[in-house]
């Protein structure tokens, strides 16, 4: 096969007038002695142009030609393949795409590393053919990047810096030389990084016994990102815990930090840091606050014009209770942070007591809960009330105290918003009537309650129409009318621009305003379902119908809304 497959390059050589042909075989002869194989010989000793000879060895080893020509390479995902592979198989690893990984070379006949690679990798190796010339380029870049001081190891557009909150505690003194070891600190900046530019909410940096890895919450869900060599566990831990300014000697109990990092723009992205021991060493997790929450409008939430209508309703009233429910994971504080945004004007003092403070709103007072030195969210509430507040946000009512102080505020002509941990509307009410809130005290004192999911948006470049006839749409719960006027629904499949065929969220919303009808139907003591059927019947959206819609208007699939909404009833 090999013999036939170089037959075929030379012959094709000859046919484009790239090698004469009185002296081709002797050529090709030399070309495979030559110690760096025959791609380099041709291109160097017999000036083939690299891109004609690339497009010949892709038709004759039938491996997808790929052109380097504009491809960010601060963005290669190296991390993936230990040095001495990259070296070794003369490969570089492009882009990640689900569980396969694209990987570039230029002389399929010097190539044997397709098992090594998928071994160490754990992902399925897919080769792609690029001209010599733009793989050199990569290994430059790569040999540059890796010679460069710390500080000069990203672009101009993505250096970082550590930027403090406040002066450090005291810390037992960092002996270990290891901690600062560049490559190190390289490695764990490229993954930092790797992750804002990807857009992931979360880091996982899990040990295990045998292994360790690294994953990315995309768009909600979990994906192997890295396999770094399970004997730097240790020092990739300690690396991340400096850096968030925690005790490095402490590895027994959990702690809690944060971290900012700041570009060479002034482009900030917060980290708040969490580890928690376990058999094999310290898991430690990172979450991306979105900073961007902090300009986020009412508009940009994925609410149903009604929906909007009445959220907006809710927050011309000056007094009263808004409550944003849902799991943990599902928006309820970027919610809470575009009402804040509609209502943050100088006339108004408004005051927020979160658990941690997530992002920061100028013109508005936050406080985090500390509860190590007494700081609740019922003693914060206490402060706020007597500092002639307007508006109040309490990060969650979570006992039965924080619940009376907010209740009460919201009786005695504050506005209050919260959030409760529950699956829908229904079961917010019965949840606040189960920590001993009176059921007139929550009619007296409830304005509007929300609940909500976020789901992934289709991506437009890749999303296929996904065939249904009516009895499968009108099972999945759309209306016969809709049904009957025709109805267009899409499936993910999936690109090099995307996951998995989704690009970016957005939320689908339950939005039910407290009138008198449900009021009197709490002061009965009515049950969850009871609660439900009222709702319905008041033709209010639900979670399902909200989402019905969203995949009606393309904007995510049939297949993610059964996702988020499986079990609600």
């Amino acid at each position: 096969m090999l013999n036939q497959s170089l037959d075929d390059i030379k012959h094709l050589c000859v046919a484009k007038a790239l090698l004469p042909s009185d002296s081709a075989d002797s050529v090709m002869q030399e070309a495979m002695l030559f110690d760096l194989g025959m791609v380099a010989y041709l291109v160097d000793h017999q000036q083939v142009p690299p891109s004609e000879l690339a497009a010949i060895l892709s038709s004759v080893y039938r491996i997808p030609l790929f052109d380097l020509t504009g491809f960010e390479l601060s963005h290669l995902p190296t991390y993936l393949i230990a040095d001495h592979l990259i070296h070794q198989h003369q490969v570089v690893p492009l882009w990640q795409l689900n569980h396969s990984l694209f990987v570039a070379l230029s002389d399929p006949n010097l190539f044997q590393g397709l098992n090594d690679l998928q071994f160490h990798t754990g992902l399925t190796i897919r080769l792609v053919l690029v001209d010599i010339v733009q793989l050199r380029h990569c290994f430059d870049f790569i040999k540059n990047t890796k010679d460069l001081p710390i500080d000069n190891l990203l672009s101009d557009d993505d250096n970082l810096s550590l930027v403090d909150y406040e002066q450090p505690p005291v810390v037992p003194p960092v002996t270990h030389a290891d901690i600062d070891d560049v490559p190190l600190v390289r490695y764990v900046n490229r993954i930092l990084l790797d992750a804002i530019h990807a857009a992931a909410s979360d880091i996982h940096f899990e040990p295990y016994e045998h292994h360790y890895r690294i994953r990315f919450r995309l768009d909600g869900i979990l994906h192997d990102k890295a396999s770094p060599p399970a004997p730097i566990a240790a020092r990739l831990t300690a690396r991340l815990k400096v850096m968030a300014r925690l005790d490095i000697a402490e590895r027994r109990l959990p702690q809690d930090g944060r971290l900012r990092l700041l570009d060479t723009k002034q482009h900030a992205t917060d980290f708040r840091v969490s580890t928690c021991p376990t058999l094999y060493g310290e898991k430690v997790v990172l979450r991306l606050l979105d900073i961007s929450a902090a300009t986020l409008q009412i508009d940009n939430l994925g609410l149903e014009p009604v929906q909007h209508a009445l959220l907006q309703d809710a927050l011309q009233v000056p007094h009263g209770l808004i409550l944003a429910t849902g799991p943990t994971g599902s928006g309820k504080t970027a919610t809470l942070y575009a009402a804040l945004n509609t209502l943050n004007r100088s006339s108004v003092n408004i005051s927020t007591v979160e658990d941690p403070v997530e992002i920061q709103l100028s013109g508005i007072n936050q406080v985090n809960v500390n509860t190590k030195s007494g700081l609740t969210f019922a003693n914060a509430l206490r402060a706020f009330l007597r500092q002639d507040p307007d508006i109040l946000m309490v990060g969650e009512m979570r006992d039965i105290e924080t619940a009376e102080i907010g209740i009460k505020a919201a009786q005695t002509g504050h506005l209050v918003l919260s959030t409760l941990h529950t699956n829908d509307v229904s079961q917010s009410l019965m949840r606040l009537a189960y920590m001993g809130i009176p059921a007139f005290n929550i009619a007296a004192s409830l304005n509007l309650i929300i609940a909500q999911r976020l789901v992934r948006c289709l991506c437009d470049l890749c999303k296929e129409v996904d065939t249904l006839d009516s009895d499968a749409l009108l099972a999945l719960g759309f209306s016969p009318d809709a049904v009957q006027q025709g109805i267009t629904v899409y499936r993910a499949v999936g690109c090099a621009h995307c996951t998995q065929g989704y690009r970016g969220r957005t939320g689908i919303f339950e939005v039910v305003p407290i009138n008198d009808a449900l009021s009197r139907l709490m002061m009965t003591d009515a049950n969850v379902l009871r609660i439900r059927d009222h709702i319905r019947q008041e033709a209010m959206l639900d979670l399902q119908t909200a989402g019905l819609l969203k995949a009606q208007a393309g904007i995510t699939s049939l297949a993610e809304i059964s996702r988020v909404t499986q079990g609600i009833v």
